[in-house]
């Protein structure tokens, strides 16, 4: 998102052609996001980003995440003599070698950049910034966040490794034991979690049509959606539990009925309803998903960007730049 108005959610993956083959059906050498996927039998697919942050495993993977980078800032067009002021999400508990990885990368493509909590954007976009939990779940980890009143420290903040990726894989690893000869891809399974995704009662059975033998035919896998879906709710609670307890005795009650879902994966089917229910023995529990679980990082990171002045950015993240 952008100052200007652009927004756009691209896919954290890069490909490159495997050959001249391929150079010649791109007329490119390399490819960002869904078209990446949708041509991945004649490119080979790069995914730079590793539990929430930037992989250190290849130079390649570096040019991936830079090329990355740089298409994101093309999509608000930019033009000559603009200077690029932007704010980049990372896991509430990124480790200070994470945040500067990606501050190189940025201070090549940026006049000022900055990175910052993924759910502290969440809740300066909401304005909930006292007495609140944040509960991000995104692809690579989720994180929970307790909002006081100030910039949350690391130990208001909790980052988990299972996250929307977990899902996709245990989800795809489910159907292929209860149907061994049907072909499952991680993405596919994406494609599946994303439209029928749930926890707790299911409301109706899940049919699909999967490839077996080349041929497609109907599979019912309620059970495996649930399964891999539940994966993540047990130490979402857990950690829930441990953040209620490091507020204030006076303001737990406040913060219990101010708890927010946000991140790609707070669109499963009732998990607003099983969270509360979970949680109830600490009070008036009250679970709501933000309006927009795509975007609500970026929109407080934008609000952020345009409220707060360039200069006072250092006192809110980790910056590079003049």
């Amino acid at each position: 998102m952008s100052n200007r108005g652009a927004k756009e959610m691209v896919r954290s993956v890069v490909g490159y052609p495997k050959d001249i083959i391929g150079v010649k059906l791109l007329d490119r050498t390399s490819i960002v996001g869904d078209e990446a996927l949708q041509k991945k039998s004649y490119v080979n697919l790069h995914f730079p980003l590793e539990d929430g942050v930037l992989k250190e495993a290849s130079e390649k993977d570096t040019q991936a995440a830079r090329e990355l980078i740089q298409h994101v800032i093309s999509l608000s067009k930019p033009q000559p003599g603009d200077r690029v002021c932007g704010i980049v999400g990372v896991p509430a508990r990124a480790s200070i070698s994470n945040k500067n990885q990606l501050l190189r990368i940025t201070d090549e493509l940026m006049s000022f950049s900055m990175v910052v909590s993924e759910p502290f954007m969440v809740a300066y976009g909401l304005n909930k910034l006292t007495n609140a939990i944040i509960i991000d779940i995104g692809a690579g980890t989720i994180d929970i966040c307790a909002m006081k009143g100030t910039i949350p420290g690391p130990e208001e903040q909790i980052t988990l490794m299972k996250a929307g990726n977990h899902i996709d894989s245990f989800l795809a690893n489910a159907i292929t034991e209860s149907y061994p000869d049907v072909q499952i891809t991680p993405q596919l399974a994406q494609k599946i979690k994303d439209q029928y995704g749930f926890v707790g009662q299911p409301q109706q059975d899940i049919v699909v049509n999967l490839r077996s033998g080349g041929k497609p035919r109907p599979h019912e896998i309620t059970k495996e959606v649930q399964m891999a879906c539940e994966t993540i709710v047990s130490d979402i609670i857990e950690n829930v539990e441990q953040l209620i307890t490091t507020f204030d005795p006076e303001d737990q009650e406040e913060a219990v009925s101010n708890i927010i879902l946000a991140g790609g994966g707070s669109r499963l089917a009732g998990l607003d309803g099983l969270l509360a229910n979970s949680l109830q023995e600490y009070g008036q529990v009250n679970v709501v998903r933000v309006s927009d679980p795509i975007f609500s990082g970026c929109a407080g990171a934008l609000k952020m960007a345009t409220e707060l002045p360039v200069d006072y950015w250092n006192q809110v993240g980790d910056v590079i730049g003049s």
